[in-house]
């Protein structure tokens, strides 16, 4: 359900008088409606914010959308930047990652929202990626999505282990896309 401002709540977020609110609305240049009875104005969210874009009032920062944030866990460079193509087409941030190490230290500091993880890597296998990133990260709301050349035992057990999804390499772009679609944050 869409938010609903009163208009001393819309005052506070434009920085102006709750008066000034009340002439915006009546003079139709903020979309707003009286309430029966007492006659009081709400703003719906929608409403102001389009009011606020296009008269240039800055956006408090509660009104930005976040930034759709993924990190790419795979050893095989090519791939990885196959499967960054792929995300940055539907307008994610993309940071890539060669190994589980740095996957631990990307996690922490960029905090993305979903995380594709190959099995197979050097130093730190995606398995224990996965386990580490489910005991440490969940908090984040971190999406995992296991994208590997390995068999069904592995990829079931990735599942059991807590991936949201798993997808056999070699893939096509768009069962990878419908699976983002799926898991996607919905901020």
């Amino acid at each position: 359900m869409e938010p609903v401002y009163t208009t001393g709540e819309v005052a506070k977020l434009t920085g102006v008088n709750f008066r000034t609110v009340i002439r915006w609305i009546e003079r139709g240049e903020l979309k707003g409606y009286k309430l029966p009875g007492r006659g009081d104005h709400r703003v719906q969210h929608s409403a102001l914010l389009e009011f606020m874009e296009s008269n240039g009032i800055p956006l408090p920062e509660s009104f930005h959308i976040p930034v759709k944030k993924a990190l790419i866990v795979d050893d095989d460079l090519a791939m990885a930047n196959a499967i960054a193509r792929v995300f940055k087409r539907l307008g994610w941030e993309v940071q890539v990652a060669q190994d589980g190490f740095e996957a631990g230290m990307l996690l922490a500091s960029f905090q993305p929202r979903v995380m594709t993880l190959d099995l197979k890597m050097p130093y730190m296998d995606g398995f224990n990626v996965l386990a580490l990133s489910r005991e440490k990260f969940n908090q984040q709301a971190l999406h995992i999505v296991v994208i590997s050349a390995q068999g069904k035992t592995e990829l079931d057990k990735a599942l059991s282990l807590g991936a949201d999804a798993v997808l056999q390499k070699p893939f096509e772009n768009d069962v990878l896309k419908q699976i983002i679609q799926k898991i996607q944050p919905s901020n």
